[in-house]
C-alpha cells in the first residue's frame, strides 16, 4: 500500500473511531470519555500512593489501582456500551498504526560504510550471559570455524575483559567483539576506540538494548557472526561518564546505552536487591520518592537545570519520543547528542498527569544535550551504568563522542531500525491530501 493510502487509512479509521462513539453512544459517548479519563486519573493516583506509602494506605491504594479500571468496565457494560468502547479503541489503534507506518518512510537509517576483511578477529564470550546463549547457539565453535580467535570467560573467576582485549590488540588482533551483556560490550568497545579498530556485537545478553538499536537479530545471536564474512560498518557514538572534576576530552568509563541516577540507582545498590527485587523496591521507594532518604540531585544538561529530580536517565543518543517511558529504542546512534530524561513527581495529581500526557506531562523532562553534569548533596552517589551498579564521586560528568566507534554488523540484518517520527496527525493529514493533489496534477499533465 502506498504512503498516500496508508495515511488516508489512518485518517479514515481515526474518524471512524469517533463516529462509532457518537452514533452508537449518542450523548452518552461524552459520559463514556469522562468516565474513562476519571478511571485513568484514579489509577495513576492510586499507583502513586501505593509507591509512596506503606501499611494500610498502600493496601487501599492497591485496591484503587485494581478497582478503578474494573469499575469503569462495569459501568460501560451496565450501560450496554462496552462493545462500542472496544470497537472505538480498536479503530483508534489501527489509525495510530497506519499513521506511524505512513510517517516511517521519512525516517533515515544510519549510513553504512564499506568494511574490509578482518584477518585476526578476536572475540570474548561470556557463557553466563542470556541464560547460556553462547553454548545454546554454539557461538564459540561457529566463530572459530570462521577464523576468529575466541576466549570463553571462566564463570568461576573474575577476568578483566578490557585487559584481555588490549592484550589481543598487542598480539595483532584487528577486530574486537563481545558475546555478552551491554556492560561487557561497553568495556571492550572502549578498547576498540583506543586502537581505532572495528568492534563487533554478538547479541548473547539478556536484553541486548545496544544490539537491538543496531538492528541485530536478538533471537539468534549466531547471525551476528555473518559480520565476519559479509559485513558493513556503522560509525556510532559513545557516551562517557567521569567522576569528580571534569577532564579534557572524552575520558572515564564508556556507556553504550545509559547511565541512571536517583531512585533506580539507589535501589540496585541495596544488598537485599539481588535476593528480593520486588520486596526491596517496595520497601525503599516511599522514602526515595518523597526525598526522605537518598541523595538530592541537581542536574545541568547544557543550559537546562533540574533541581531535585527523583530519577534521571542519561542515554547515548535519545530514545524515541513516541515512547512515553522513553525506554523503547533509539532511532539513531549517531546524532551526537545525549538523551536526558528527568522525573520529578511530587503528588498524585502529577503522577496522573504523567500517565495521561506522557512526555508532555509536568513531571517528565525530556531533552538532548552534549554534556550533562549531575551533582548532589553527597560526596558520592550510586549510578547504574549499562546495568552495572557503581558509586561515583560528585559531580558526575556525562559527555558524548560522535562517531568514534566503528561497529561491524552483518550487511543483511533482520531488525534494521526504521523508527517512525513522533506521531503527528497534521503531517498525516497533509501527506494524505497533498500527495493526492500532486498525483492528480501529474495525471492532468
Amino acid at each position: 500500500m502506498s504512503r498516500r493510502w496508508t495515511a488516508r487509512l489512518a485518517l479514515a479509521t481515526g474518524l471512524a473511531a469517533l463516529v462509532v462513539l457518537v452514533v452508537f453512544g449518542g450523548l452518552a459517548s461524552l459520559l463514556l470519555m469522562a468516565v474513562g479519563w476519571a478511571g485513568l486519573v484514579l489509577t495513576a493516583a492510586g499507583g502513586w500512593w501505593m509507591l509512596t506509602h506503606t501499611g494500610w494506605i498502600r493496601v487501599l491504594a492497591g485496591l484503587l489501582v485494581v478497582g478503578a479500571p474494573l469499575a469503569v468496565l462495569l459501568l460501560y457494560s451496565a450501560a450496554g456500551l462496552l462493545w462500542v468502547v472496544l470497537v472505538s479503541l480498536a479503530l483508534w489503534a489501527l489509525a495510530v498504526a497506519a499513521g506511524s507506518a505512513a510517517l516511517a518512510e521519512d525516517a533515515q537509517g544510519m549510513p553504512e560504510h564499506a568494511a574490509g576483511t578482518a584477518e585476526r578477529p578476536f572475540l570474548i564470550m561470556n557463557p553466563r550471559s542470556g541464560g547460556g546463549k553462547v553454548e545454546k547457539f554454539r557461538l564459540a565453535e561457529r566463530a572459530r570455524a570462521l577464523g576468529a580467535e575466541v576466549v570463553v570467560l571462566d564463570p568461576a573467576r573474575h577476568q578483566d575483559v578490557a585487559e584481555l582485549a588490549r592484550q589481543a590488540v598487542e598480539g595483532g588482533a584487528d577486530l574486537l567483539g563481545v558475546a555478552g551483556g551491554d556492560g561487557t560490550q561497553a568495556l571492550v568497545a572502549a578498547v576498540a576506540v583506543e586502537h581505532d579498530i572495528p568492534f563487533m556485537v554478538i547479541s548473547a545478553g539478556t536484553r541486548n538494548h545496544f544490539a537491538m538499536d543496531l538492528g541485530l537479530d536478538r533471537q539468534d545471536p549466531s547471525r551476528c557472526l555473518e559480520a565476519l564474512t559479509d559485513g558493513v560498518e556503522l560509525h556510532v557514538d559513545l557516551g562517557y561518564i567521569h567522576e569528580g572534576e571534569p577532564a579534557d576530552g572524552n575520558t572515564g568509563r564508556v556507556f553504550v546505552n545509559s547511565a541512571s541516577f536517583g531512585v533506580y540507582a539507589e535501589v540496585v545498590q541495596s544488598p537485599a536487591y539481588r535476593d528480593d527485587k520486588a520486596g526491596t523496591i517496595l520497601e525503599m521507594l516511599p522514602d526515595l520518592l518523597t526525598h526522605g532518604s537518598g541523595s538530592q540531585l541537581s542536574v545541568r544538561a547544557d543550559a537546562l537545570v533540574l533541581d531535585a529530580p527523583q530519577a534521571v536517565l542519561v542515554s547515548n543518543n535519545p530514545y524515541q519520543k513516541g515512547d512515553s517511558a522513553g525506554l523503547g529504542r533509539r532511532e539513531r546512534l549517531d546524532s551526537g547528542r545525549l538523551g536526558v530524561l528527568g522525573v520529578e513527581v511530587s503528588s498524585a495529581a502529577e503522577a496522573a498527569g504523567l500517565l495521561l500526557h506522557g512526555r508532555q506531562g509536568r513531571g517528565l523532562t525530556a531533552v538532548t544535550a552534549r554534556e550533562v553534569v549531575v551533582d548532589a548533596d553527597a560526596s558520592a552517589i550510586p549510578v547504574g551504568v549499562d546495568g552495572e551498579a557503581l558509586v561515583l564521586s560528585t559531580p558526575v560528568h556525562c559527555s558524548i563522542a560522535s562517531g568514534v566507534l566503528r561497529v561491524r554488523v552483518p550487511r543483511h540484518r533482520p531488525g534494521v531500525p526504521r523508527a517512525a517520527p513522533p506521531m503527528d496527525w497534521r503531517r498525516v493529514r497533509r501527506l494524505a491530501l497533498t500527495m493526492g493533489r500532486t498525483a492528480a496534477g501529474h495525471g492532468a499533465a
